[in-house]
């Protein structure tokens, strides 16, 4: 899931204040009838249709609001709309899973017919879903995104209104992993078809099944509330009765905003992050995210020499980069794929750890052999100087991070000339899926706790390589891992590792760093969860009163 690269410009620190005052008038409301809880995002949504949905922060609201088959407590997968965590059938191609009794915030009941009429729209070309990959292995999947065939082949279907079967063509060892993200949401058809064109762009036009219902959200603004849903089917465990969110413009603001108690939970980067350490209520929170440099081999063919590419990598110094830049404990990344994602099955190693072993001198900071590979790389695509526009948020800490990139790069590569490009996230987001940069700072968090959910992103016809670089030996080594070797844990997680080896020597992308988010964090709340992915888990948490 695409990540911002720093907190989103929405207007002056007053506006903002004045914002959040008119949501509530002391941040974990004190008032014997409602319990509240007040967090900030770095943007706005930009979407609540789980199809469509490609951001964290859209992410977010939509897992606030929606259940799906399961929901992860903590780092713990458990039930949601199923009954339990189902064991397949078919060697593996047949999930069957019974449903509990559920509603939509509207009193319709959610059934097996909801899931269906989903999983189709996801994958129907028509909605346009960049996630509607994630299907590829259930039955007839790949020929209808290809238009192939009908959304109706699609190996899903409702026994009865509380059974869902799903077939694939190939036991998936992540498969249910994938169940806590969005586009495997149900959606009830009746709702949508009737909301059309309109469905998802505004909180009246969206439907919950999840703990909160959406309020306040009008498509564009910087505010918005999410409050308890009395049909929630857990909606006992549900003790936070109203959440407020708003946009922050930068760190200094949502320290402050904290300080005065108009936040109970904030986001900090730069030299708020670095103060925040020293207070008591600190939390450092080790998120399985990546931010990385896309090179666009398309506009720019001289980025598919791939000692151009090296050289970029090595031009970086990621350690001067996070302390000076971002000082939030972030750590440098050697591979695309996040420490603390995944363990090998026999040696219980992390994944990151194994695949850099021999290879983190690409991404290790070296200039004199960053200028070596970059001289001979520009005499091989017969170039003396190369000018170059990186996109990036328009954000204080995407500005400083760009502004960081085009000091090093230029310093320590002899004829290129950096320009900087600062857009809102959404733009950005825009112009990356179009091909619209020459180079591009991105970021991705992990949709489930499995590597394929990095190392698919940059398969030669992945819906996020923005930067099309292409592989053939890559690609083989992912469709290996999702098929060949499906069901045999060594040999798949070793075809993994060679993949991201050479995804690594390669420089496909250039990987910089996994955050490591520093949060303020009002210690009123009790059990407080973070997920896999490192968001917070608020089912369970209640305020001290």
């Amino acid at each position: 899931m695409r990540i911002t690269t720093g907190f989103k410009a929405v207007g002056a620190a007053v506006a903002t204040l004045m914002l959040l005052a008119g949501c509530q008038n002391k941040a974990s409301g004190t008032s014997a009838s409602k319990s509240t809880w007040s967090r900030m995002e770095s943007d706005i949504i930009s979407t609540m249709d789980p199809s469509k949905s490609t951001d964290a922060i859209s992410g977010t609201a939509i897992n606030d609001t929606t259940d799906g088959l399961y929901r992860y407590s903590g780092t713990e997968l458990k039930p949601a709309i199923a009954t339990k965590i189902v064991k397949p059938t078919k060697n593996g191609t047949v999930y069957t899973f019974k449903l509990r009794d559920a509603k939509w915030s509207n009193g319709d009941p959610v059934t097996a017919d909801d899931f269906v009429f989903a999983w189709r729209r996801t994958v129907d070309p028509a909605t346009k879903s960049q996630y509607a990959y994630l299907y590829s292995g259930v039955v007839n999947a790949d020929a209808v995104m290809k238009g192939t065939k009908k959304p109706a082949t699609l190996g899903v279907k409702a026994l009865d209104k509380h059974t869902l079967q799903v077939t694939l063509e190939h036991p998936i060892p992540y498969f249910q992993k994938m169940m806590v993200n969005g586009p495997f949401f149900p959606q009830n058809e009746k709702y949508v078809k009737k909301m059309g064109s309109k469905y998802g762009t505004q909180a009246k036009y969206t439907l919950a099944n999840g703990p909160y219902k959406l309020t306040g959200w009008n498509g564009s603004n910087n505010s918005w509330q999410e409050v308890k849903n009395p049909t929630y089917w857990n909606a006992k465990n549900v003790h936070i009765d109203q959440i407020n969110v708003t946009a922050v413009k930068d760190a200094t603001t949502a320290m402050n905003l904290f300080q005065s108690g108009k936040l109970d939970d904030a986001a900090l980067t730069g030299d708020q992050a670095a103060q925040a350490k020293t207070q008591k209520d600190y939390r450092g929170i080790k998120q399985t995210s990546v931010f990385y440099l896309e090179l666009n081999e398309k506009k720019v063919p001289a980025f598919k020499n791939t000692k151009l590419r090296q050289a970029m990598s090595m031009a970086i110094n990621r350690e001067e980069y996070i302390k000076k830049v971002l000082q939030d404990g972030s750590i440098d990344a050697p591979t695309v794929t996040p420490s603390g994602l995944a363990e090998n099955p026999t040696t219980k190693e992390d994944f990151s750890k194994e695949a850099a072993q021999g290879y983190t001198k690409y991404t290790s900071y070296n200039p004199k052999e960053a200028k070596a590979l970059w001289t001979a790389g520009m005499q091989e695509v017969g170039k003396q100087n190369l000018t170059l526009e990186l996109l990036t948020d328009d954000t204080d800490n995407a500005k400083r991070s760009a502004e960081y990139f085009q000091n090093t790069l230029e310093k320590n590569l002899p004829g290129l000339k950096v320009t900087i490009s600062t857009v809102p996230f959404k733009t950005r987001l825009t112009r990356s899926q179009d091909g619209q940069f020459d180079m591009v700072l991105s970021g991705w968090s992990a949709d489930f706790t499995d590597p394929i959910t990095f190392l698919d992103l940059f398969t030669t016809d992945g819906s996020y390589n923005d930067g099309k670089w292409s592989n053939a030996t890559f690609d083989k080594l992912i469709n290996e891992s999702q098929t060949t070797y499906a069901t045999n844990e060594t040999k798949r997680w070793q075809v993994m590792v060679q993949a991201q080896q050479l995804l690594t020597q390669e420089q496909g992308v250039i990987p910089i760093y996994q955050r490591v988010q520093a949060h303020l964090v009002n210690p009123k709340i009790q059990g407080l969860k973070t997920t896999p992915g490192g968001t917070f888990d608020l089912i369970g948490a209640k305020i001290k009163k």
